[in-house]
């Protein structure tokens, strides 16, 4: 677990044990995003005080008459703003859809933890239109990582409000996207526990897009156990029982081509230690290249499929409304205008065949383990008004999460604490399709790490 404070399980023990109830559970929530010393106003572009205690007050009443929609019904979540919910507007953090007409319906993802009784707490601050890994938003505010907060340092992006939520206790998990990161960047930044499953396990209707070739939806929460039940209600199914997979036999493969260039060296010292944790548990860890994650930097070379996919959403809102956009988001997305036809079929085409050899390279392999993120979280005030300075921390920020993007594979991102007290994340990633076995070997790996 990869922090005091409760797991999924816990709470929902409690509430079946009658120990808390769900609006306690919210009160607690509510009290944290409103205490004016914390980070709930930069954490939460709509918090909803009054809905969300008419729902906690209903799931007490379902509880009470014995049909709660799981065991987890009545929990707090935080809803990254990118998601449609019924009768609010989807602003994906950004002023320039504010005047958008509210949805219709809840996104699936959204619709399927409502039915497990999830209650929708608020839409958590990101990244404007989810471009970026650094968290940091001009319209909403920039949400601090717990790491020195009084200093101010980023969270992560671009699931950057969902992530302090959880670590900060104003929402128990939270629903998160990842096109190259935005879910595992943030949990490594903010000491929590963050999955990127295989893209298509999860419908994305009803998410805003940033790259529809690589966008995904995972949860951030406190624990393996935390997203492996998420996880199975996202994908439409009932969540299993998590057996842990004793890390003594597993073989792990340290990539030594990209992963490991340019770390910091606190990020170095961690990523070791935990590397001779595991080995000491009798995992069996090699080091060695992965070729196919040095061609990726020159597929993205013009912008890659997040530039022209992008584009291809933006275009006319760009026409219209530049200027309401963060230059930051705008000058990327308008990278796909520079993209030809041909360029595009190009990466479509390279991307087919590297996701074949990486599968093939990972087949001997139960997992990749490697750094979630190259570097400790940024502060906020270095980045400020530095474009080289941000420009360069959000590449290696997105760098090795992007990896297993690009190859289609899905990840876990478990905190670690640096020598100096920093956090930084071990991902283990593995091919498509692979969740199920990833989740149970994280869950072996978080007991030895614990």
């Amino acid at each position: 677990m990869s922090s005091s404070k409760p797991t999924l399980a816990s709470l929902a023990q409690d509430l079946a044990e009658g120990r808390t109830s769900a609006v306690a559970l919210l009160e607690d929530c509510l009290a944290q995003i409103d205490a004016p010393e914390g980070e709930g106003a930069r954490a939460f572009t709509r918090v909803n005080h009054a809905a969300a205690r008419t729902a906690a007050e209903a799931q007490d009443r379902l509880r009470a008459a014995g049909a709660a929609g799981s065991p987890f019904a009545g929990i707090p979540i935080a809803i990254k703003d990118l998601f449609d919910v019924a009768g609010e507007v989807t602003t994906a953090g950004s002023n320039v859809l504010a005047d958008a007409p509210p949805a219709r319906v809840d996104a699936p993802a959204v619709a399927r933890l409502r039915k497990a009784g999830f209650v929708h707490v608020g839409r958590a601050n990101m990244t404007e239109f989810a471009y970026s890994g650094l968290g940091m938003n001009p319209h909403y505010g920039d949400p601090r990582a717990p790491f020195e907060r009084a200093v101010g340092r980023v969270s992560g992006g671009s699931t950057s409000g969902g992530a302090v939520a959880v670590a900060d206790g104003m929402a128990h998990a939270a629903l998160g996207t990842d096109t190259g990161g935005s879910c595992r960047i943030p949990a490594a930044f903010c000491g929590i526990v963050g999955f990127k499953p295989t893209a298509r396990r999860v419908p994305l209707e009803g998410a805003f897009p940033l790259s529809g070739s690589l966008d995904s939806i995972g949860p951030l929460a406190r624990s393996v156990a935390c997203c492996a039940a998420l996880d199975a209600l996202l994908s439409g199914a009932e969540p299993p029982p998590l057996t842990p997979r004793p890390v003594n036999g597993l073989r792990l493969l340290i990539p030594t081509t990209v992963a490991l260039d340019d770390l910091d060296a606190e990020v170095a010292l961690a990523f070791e230690a935990a590397v001779e944790r595991l080995s000491r548990a009798g995992a069996k860890i090699s080091s060695g290249p992965f070729a196919e994650f040095g061609e990726i930097a020159g597929l993205n070379a013009k912008g890659g499929f997040t530039a022209a996919e992008s584009y291809a959403v933006h275009r006319a809102l760009l026409a219209e409304r530049e200027a309401g956009y963060d230059p930051r988001v705008s000058v990327r997305i308008k990278r796909g205008a520079g993209q030809s036809a041909a360029d595009y079929l190009d990466i479509l085409a390279a991307r087919r065949s590297l996701i074949a050899r990486a599968t093939a390279r990972l087949a001997p392999y139960d997992a990749l383990l490697l750094p979630t993120v190259a570097i400790l979280p940024p502060r906020i005030a270095d980045l400020a008004t530095d474009e080289d300075a941000y420009g360069r921390a959000n590449l290696l920020a997105l760098r090795n999460p992007t990896l297993i993007n690009m190859i289609d594979g899905c990840a876990l991102s478990l905190p670690l604490t640096t020598p100096g007290g920093a956090p930084a994340g071990l991902m283990l990633a593995g091919a498509a399709g692979t969740d199920a076995a990833l989740l149970a070997m994280g869950a072996g790996v978080e007991a030895v790490l614990d």
